[in-house]
């Protein structure tokens, strides 16, 4: 009994050293660590995001060197059981470690490219390429160390080696149970470097305006313009046509169109274009037309070209455009506002159904008794006005009695 308190005792000091050295290294690492911040403002984030898994890392390293030097006084079903959870530790703070110092790094080169200024083409295209090849990376990294973690098993092994014995028909049982993901990988992946789409793209997709948020290697996710996320498979951006309005640049070109009537001015509404235009940094300079494209019927219509630096801003530049100029119709120039002109014709038809019959030139109708033609007017005259009776009593000078 006294033997094992002194292996026990012995143990701890060799633990307790290998911790006592792990603390002076982390020491010695975080001086040098904020040193380097100081001098360089991305070791800042590098050190941030590395600190926590290189602390537990080099704890673990230190305890499994310690117990390797100096066995615990356990069984060895015990020992080995430790020894094995310490060595799946290491590989799994391993991956995190490493994960993070790769993360820290591509930040780091994402950071150079700024997506805040007018053409961000370039830099949109570096950002999404950026992103996919970490998410792949960080893939890779934990397969191995998952992959690494589980070969130190005696069982799996052993079925690894069988697995590698059919490793043909494995991958090809495997390539036809993952097919559909296997192609939103390389959907993904050729999204990522064929520059079709990239992150912050204005796209219309599915009859929706908004903005490319987010590329990951089997979907994308599409910020609607009302805060809504429409997530699609990479695929559909492969197969499906879609509208990119940032494709070369972000600059876009918009119209306004208005409906007015005839008596508008075009040349005072361009120079009140001209003035709206003026007094707002929406409008980028580089184009601006007003033009009758429609003079038919009972209005005019005319359309306004605009520009600006890019999607939203055009919108918002529309909206005041023809928020102004609708304004200054009402305003300025109310004879130009749109109007519905009715005539009315119901005297006239009046007038037309009352003329006399001959005014209609001759009519071929015969059906009618005493009306639709000379000869029957002519017969009523006489079937309705007094008709003379031979009177033998009276003088010829009288008139005949009735």
């Amino acid at each position: 009994m006294r033997h094992d308190w002194d292996r026990w005792i012995a143990s701890g000091i060799t633990v307790g050293t290998a911790l006592l050295i792990a603390i002076v290294v982390m020491i010695v690492v975080a001086v040098i660590a904020r040193r380097a911040a100081r001098r360089h403002d991305g070791a800042a984030a590098f050190v941030s995001s590395a600190r926590h898994p290189f602390r537990f890392l080099l704890v673990v390293v230190a305890v499994w060197i310690a117990i390797a030097v100096r066995p615990l006084p356990l069984d060895r079903d015990w020992r080995d059981g430790i020894a094995h959870a310490l060595v799946i530790a290491v590989l799994v703070l391993a991956a995190w470690f490493v994960s993070a110092v790769v993360g820290a790094l591509l930040n780091r080169l994402m950071g150079r490219y700024r997506t805040d200024v007018r053409d961000n083409r370039v830099a949109r295209r570096a950002k999404t390429q950026i992103a996919i090849v970490r998410r792949l990376i960080m893939v890779v990294i934990w397969l191995i160390a998952i992959a690494a973690a589980l070969l130190t098993f005696p069982e799996v092994q052993a079925v690894g080696t069988s697995l590698l014995a059919s490793a043909g028909v494995v991958s090809i049982v495997a390539g036809l149970a993952a097919q559909s993901t296997l192609a939103n990988v390389i959907a993904g992946l050729q999204i990522a470097f064929t520059d079709a789409v990239r992150v912050d793209d204005v796209v219309i997709v599915e009859t929706e305006w908004g903005k490319i948020e987010e590329i990951t290697l089997t979907y994308v996710v599409v910020h609607i313009w009302d805060d809504r996320r429409m997530v699609l498979p990479s695929t559909y951006f492969t197969t499906t046509p879609f509208q990119n309005w940032t494709r070369r640049s972000s600059e876009l070109l918009g119209s306004v169109e208005f409906d007015v009537d005839w008596r508008v001015s075009p040349s005072e509404m361009r120079r009140r274009l001209d003035e709206v235009l003026a007094g707002t940094e929406l409008w980028d300079g580089r184009a601006k037309v007003l033009q009758v494209t429609d003079a038919v019927g009972g209005s005019v219509r005319i359309r306004v070209l605009l520009t600006a630096q890019d999607a939203p801003t055009l919108f918002d530049l529309r909206c005041l455009v023809r928020e102004q100029l609708v304004e200054w119709l009402h305003t300025t120039d109310a004879a130009a506002l749109p109007l519905t002109r009715v005539q009315l014709v119901e005297e006239r038809a009046r007038a037309a159904d009352s003329a006399p019959a001959r005014r209609r030139g001759p009519s071929t109708d015969t059906g009618g008794l005493f009306t639709g033609s000379a000869e029957a007017e002519e017969r009523a005259q006489t079937f309705t006005s007094a008709i003379p009776l031979p009177d033998t009593q009276g003088t010829p000078d009288e008139p005949p009695a009735r």
